[in-house]
């Protein structure tokens, strides 16, 4: 599984916004949020200790970093961004927490990683304009509008699959016994 970047709502203050203040101005109210995290407990996602509303465009970055570097997948740096997030309150929009996550991944992968190099990586925005041309590449080849959305192919001369929102496992295992034919 290859993660794509995806900014929800790329007008978030870039220093990010507490999960409160962001639901009101934005929808006024954070209401819906109640039964997004009684769904998410569902499936191990138990929302813990989530107090932040990040702008993701350096965490993005720093997935770029990190894949470019072989430092770790994008599916586990997703799960050290997620549990730094929702469970442990961190606010990913912040360089020296993005830091820290990418030093945790390298750790775990045994390679080494220079912390200067990714915090002026991070600080100066060098990889900016490649996961600007990523998401805007989603949006415009596949129409990809919200998250999670999920883009499933066989063999290069199928059709890709375009799937939007959360889907049953049935959904998943339907479109991989149609890929397998």
């Amino acid at each position: 599984m290859e993660w794509r970047p995806f900014q929800i709502d790329p007008g978030t203050n870039i220093k990010g916004e507490t999960v409160d203040d962001y639901c009101n101005r934005r929808w006024g109210g954070a209401g819906w949020t109640h039964q997004l995290k009684s769904e998410g407990r569902k499936d191990g996602a138990n929302f813990g200790n989530w107090k932040w509303w990040p702008h993701t465009s350096k965490a993005h970055q720093l997935i770029q970093y990190c894949k470019t570097k072989k430092i770790a997948s994008t599916d586990r740096l997703n799960a050290l961004l997620f549990r730094a997030e929702y469970e442990d309150g961190q606010n990913i929009s912040e360089v020296d927490v993005l830091v820290s996550i990418g030093q945790e991944a390298a750790s775990e992968s045994g390679v080494s990683i220079d912390a200067n190099e990714l915090t002026n990586y991070l600080a100066k925005n060098e990889g900016k304009a490649k996961v600007d041309q990523e998401i805007s590449g989603g949006r415009q080849n596949y129409g990809i509008s919200s998250v999670p959305y999920f883009i499933i192919s066989g063999d290069s001369s199928s059709r890709p699959y375009g799937l939007s929102g959360a889907q049953s496992s049935e959904t998943f295992l339907e479109i991989f016994e149609e890929l397998a034919k």
